[in-house]
């Protein structure tokens, strides 16, 4: 039997894994400024967070949401704290693909209407509602195609204004920095002008911020910079370190019956175990600051190289931008050099989603393998 092809793979197996660093079956060391798609937020096997889990499965690992878990209390007041969404809501998921299904089902529940806005290069995931709001014809199947989605360029508020007066629009969803898309960012004028937009025509905000989130923008979430609050947060990735975890922050205001959303796995013991720890490291290590500070260092070693045209994104969710395009230089040639690196919808842009725990002597080993290679 063969595995259905998903990726193109790199020639290479990975056997084990320690903060910033993938070693593979011939014990051969890979420096990882991808972190899995922006998974590895504290860093491959932290030490905190591979006890927590370890205790945890020699307690109870898993059951079901039919019994209490006081674990998904914990984590919903932590969350809340962490960004400032006073009095909402957790439920628990294992994918960021599944948060954004639920969150965009939640909307259309509560306003009774069924169109989505979302915007051009956008990627929201790869189940029904979801993959319908992702900007990209090649993967929405024709049962997918049928869901009514009005795709805007980002930033331009007439048009969304045009198709809310319309009054189909249960959500707006949009990713205050463009992951897959190539990392183009919303403005604080646009993102507090959508909020404004939303609650004028009964439209439910959805911050998509499944890439963004736990913190790899420098804010714990992204769209913290912009002083906005949506309806609805939705979560992955980072948030569990590997573990799979996804969830949704629920505005109050937005009521669910029982029933309205279920799962069988989101929210188990270990997940919830997981995210708090990766809570835990990300306070007491100052991960944040550091994604802050290493993005300004990025920057400045940017500057050297004559053929890196942009840098875009923020924090540790960053794209070198070529006047070329990269696909050989990020597959072959840095790949030789032993540094893992991701792309993007730009053929020309490189994507950086290394672990928040990344120092300057890593970004050192990227710009040094770039100047050899240029």
């Amino acid at each position: 039997m063969k595995l259905f092809d998903v990726y193109p793979l790199f020639d290479v197996t990975p056997v084990r894994a320690r903060d910033v660093y993938i070693f593979d079956d011939q014990d051969t060391q890979y420096l990882d400024l991808y972190g899995g798609h922006a998974v590895i937020s504290i860093g491959h096997a932290h030490p905190k967070y591979v006890e927590s889990i370890t205790q945890q499965l020699n307690q109870i690992g898993f059951y079901s949401n039919a019994v209490k878990n006081p674990f998904q209390v914990q984590l919903a007041e932590e969350l809340t704290l962490d960004s400032n969404c006073e009095n909402y809501k957790l439920f628990m998921c294992s994918s960021g693909a599944e948060a954004n299904e639920n969150a965009l089902k939640l909307a259309s529940f509560h306003t009774n209407k069924h169109s989505i806005i979302a915007f051009e290069n956008a990627f929201h995931g790869r189940t029904s509602a979801a993959v319908a709001s992702t900007d990209n014809a090649k993967i929405i199947a024709p049962l997918n195609a049928q869901q009514k989605v009005d795709f805007h360029p980002l930033g331009d508020l007439e048009a969304v204004e045009n198709t809310l007066k319309k009054g189909e629009t249960c959500a707006v969803i949009i990713e205050c920095i463009q992951g897959v898309g190539g990392l183009d960012q919303s403005t604080t004028a646009f993102c507090q002008g959508l909020e404004i937009l939303c609650k004028t025509y009964g439209a439910v905000l959805i911050a998509d911020e499944v890439q963004s989130g736990f913190g790899r923008s420098g804010d714990f979430f992204a769209f913290q910079k912009h002083g906005i609050k949506p309806h609805i947060i939705s979560m992955a990735k980072g948030m569990g370190n590997g573990f799979p975890v996804g969830g949704i922050l629920i505005h109050p205001e937005i009521k669910a019956s029982f029933g309205l959303l279920g799962t069988t796995f989101g929210g188990n013991h270990l997940a919830c175990v997981a995210t708090l720890s990766v809570l835990k490291a990300l306070k007491a290590q100052n991960l944040m600051q550091n994604a802050k500070e290493m993005e300004v260092y990025f920057r400045e070693q940017a500057k050297d190289i004559s053929e890196i045209v942009n840098l875009k994104g923020r924090g540790l969710m960053l794209g070198l931008e070529f006047e070329f395009p990269v696909s050989e230089l990020r597959k072959k040639l840095l790949f030789q050099h032993k540094i893992f690196t991701g792309s993007s919808k730009n053929p020309n842009l490189i994507r950086i989603l290394p672990p928040l725990t990344i120092r300057k002597e890593h970004i050192d080993s990227l710009f040094k393998a770039l100047k050899h290679i240029l």
